[in-house]
């Protein structure tokens, strides 16, 4: 069932409501949508609520760090409107549609789903609202036709698949098979297929043997499982996340599928200190970028740990880092067209054409729009081996790709790049 939060402070515990209605004519009302209830609320959603909450408060008083330390969006408070994504396609279109014509959204971030990544673009482009998506990977969002309004400020799936088998050629120059379970729609789908191309290109003589779709949010993987260690894979890929991960890693530990393959998480971060005693040494690990345990250290990167740890007493996984990221990316473009309109509130016009293109640097790096038209983003990505060490999860072997080994060029398609041989320009 979905639901709004609409919070009296105008932010997700930020403004006072007098303070809203005394500065309504100038304050910027941002839709934030992430899963608040169902599987992938705990992982994925929970986190990225918190990570806008901290951003926004942040930003409203000022204190975040240069060049984010302007007040609000360019002096002009931010007021929040909060969506569950949980629910149907077509219930999360609704809310959508509700976020910009009742609700008067100026801009939106969020969508973890690829599945409702998909199903609200084209709604955004017809209303004309400038939307970030935060985290959904599916690289159709932008290869599939020009976007004015939809802009996604992290690197897609192609980036993760290719990453994964770059990091076993660097760990294991010589694989003889591979087999892989997703889930049965979009990121799932595309997650396997750059994954397998992308070995097939650095593994010319590789074998598939098996692929594994259950559909999304199944929860049980029984038969899966048990075809997965009759393939005797030598690596076995999965870009599960949240509920399903978990569910994936607890069903599949006991049963031994870690002792004979190497199993790649693409999307394993978010399990890694909430199973950290389940998840078996050996395990890669994929933060979906340069995120999380795996993103840089700098000042502004140590900023935002510290902030989140202080306020959630937790680290703040690789969802806050993007849904993070994505905030610092709509701050900058906003704020760019209030400057271009004479410090005056922009149209969404104004906002998307300044935010085109733009380049910055972010909690997990330097992100920068070169895709896509200048809509989408790219970064480099990273990739570790899980190891506990002293009773702790860390990561070890720890390998970066820039984004032109993991991403396909401007006006290239990521399965024809593939296809190409993956080769950077």
């Amino acid at each position: 069932m979905q639901f709004k939060l609409a919070l009296a402070a105008g932010l997700l515990s930020g403004l006072t409501m007098s303070a809203v209605h005394a500065q309504a004519d100038s304050s910027v009302n941002v839709g934030i949508v992430t899963f608040l209830s169902g599987p992938a609320a705990s992982p994925f959603g929970v986190p990225a609520r918190n990570a806008a909450e901290l951003m926004l408060s942040e930003f409203n008083a000022g204190t975040a760090p240069a060049p984010y330390n302007k007040k609000g969006f360019g002096g002009s408070p931010l007021k929040t409107t909060l969506i569950d994504e949980a629910g149907t396609s077509t219930a999360v279109v609704t809310e959508f549609r509700n976020l910009v014509q009742r609700d008067k959204v100026d801009l939106i971030v969020g969508y973890i789903s690829s599945g409702n990544c998909l199903a609200i673009t084209p709604v955004a482009e017809e209303l004309k609202t400038v939307t970030f998506l935060f985290d959904c990977g599916t690289p159709r969002i932008f290869e599939d036709g020009k976007k004015d309004y939809v802009f996604r400020a992290v690197n897609h799936a192609t980036a993760d698949s290719v990453g994964a088998a770059r990091y076993l050629k660097a760990q294991k120059p010589s694989i003889k098979n591979f087999g892989g379970i997703n889930q049965n729609y979009a990121w799932g789908q595309d997650s396997w297929n750059d994954f397998n191309a992308a070995m097939k290109v650095l593994y010319p003589n590789i074998q598939v043997t098996t692929s594994q779709m259950p559909k999304l949010f199944a929860g049980q993987y029984s038969a899966e499982i048990s075809a997965l260690m009759a393939s005797k894979s030598e690596v076995v890929h999965t870009s599960f996340w949240g509920g399903d991960m978990e569910a994936f890693i607890l069903q599949s530990v006991p049963r031994g599928l870690y002792k004979n393959s190497d199993v790649v998480l693409v999307a394993g971060e978010t399990a890694m200190f909430r199973l950290a005693d389940r998840i078996p040494d050996g395990t890669i690990i994929g933060a979906r970028g340069p995120y999380g345990v795996l993103a840089p250290d700098t000042p502004l990167n140590r900023w935002f740990q510290e902030k989140f740890m202080a306020r959630y007493n937790v680290a703040p996984n690789y969802t806050a880092y993007q849904m993070a990221n994505s905030l610092l990316a709509a701050k900058l473009g906003y704020e760019k067209a209030m400057a271009a309109n004479g410090g005056k509130k922009p149209t969404s016009d104004q906002v998307a054409a300044a935010t085109r293109g733009i380049e910055y640097e972010g909690f997990g790096g330097k992100h920068s729009f070169k895709l896509g038209n200048g809509h989408q983003a790219v970064s480099e990505i990273a990739y570790g081996r899980a190891k506990k060490v002293d009773g702790k999860m860390t990561l070890v072997d720890v390998v970066r790709f820039p984004a032109e080994q993991v991403m396909p060029p401007e006006g290239v398609k990521s399965n024809d790049w593939i296809a190409g041989g993956m080769k950077a320009k």
